[in-house]
C-alpha cells in the first residue's frame, strides 16, 4: 500500500528554518497558530501553558543570545516562547504537554507557509533563567522553548527520516 497525497503533508515538509525575509507575519496567523498549540493534548487536560509572542526587537536580540543556538532569533519578525506553570494538575508531565503544543506550532507555521525552529530551553536551567529574566515572567512560570518563525528567506525540504532498524516489531 502507498499513502500519497497532501494528507498531512506538513508532518514531511517541515523544516528546521533560520532566515527569514524582513516581512511581519500577518496578526490572523499568528493567532491561527496560537489556537493549534491550544489544541494540544495534555495530561488530564491540564493545559498547563502559556505563550509569549515576540516581536519588539531588542527583546528578539536578547533572546538570540539565552542559547548558543539562538542566534537565529534576532533575525525573525517574531518568536512565541512556551512557557508551563510550576504547579497544577499533573505537573510531572507539563514538559511533554509543552512539547505536543510545540509541534503543532511548528505543523501550523509551516502549514501556513511559514518557517520556523525549535529552539530548545527546559531543561536547561541557566537557559530557562536567561529567557524568563529578558521576559520578565512571573515566578509560577517555566520557559519551554522559543520558537523564532517568519516567511522563509528560501525553502528547505525535508529529508525522509524513516529508519526502519529503529523499529521493533513483536
Amino acid at each position: 500500500m502507498k499513502i500519497e497525497g497532501d494528507r498531512m503533508k506538513e508532518i514531511f515538509h517541515r523544516a528546521s528554518i533560520r532566515k527569514f525575509l524582513e516581512q511581519e507575519v500577518e496578526e490572523e496567523k499568528v493567532t491561527q497558530i496560537l489556537k493549534a498549540a491550544m489544541s494540544a493534548p495534555s495530561a488530564i487536560n491540564g493545559r498547563p501553558w502559556e505563550f509569549y509572542v515576540v516581536t519588539d526587537k531588542d527583546k528578539l536580540k536578547q533572546l538570540s543570545k539565552a542559547t548558543p543556538y539562538s542566534m537565529c532569533v534576532k533575525n525573525a519578525p517574531i518568536a512565541i516562547v512556551v512557557c508551563y506553570h510550576k504547579k497544577g494538575l499533573a505537573k510531572e508531565f507539563h514538559d511533554i504537554d509543552c512539547a505536543i503544543a510545540t509541534e503543532n506550532i511548528l505543523l501550523e507555521i509551516d502549514y501556513l507557509g511559514l518557517g520556523g525552529v525549535m529552539i530548545g530551553i527546559a531543561p536547561n536551567e541557566n537557559r530557562m533563567k536567561k529567557v524568563e529574566e529578558i521576559l520578565d515572567m512571573p515566578e509560577d512560570l517555566f520557559a519551554f522553548t522559543i520558537i523564532p518563525f517568519g516567511y522563509p528567506e528560501k525553502e528547505k525540504m525535508q529529508k525522509d527520516r524513516y529508519e526502519e532498524k529503529k523499529v521493533h516489531r513483536i
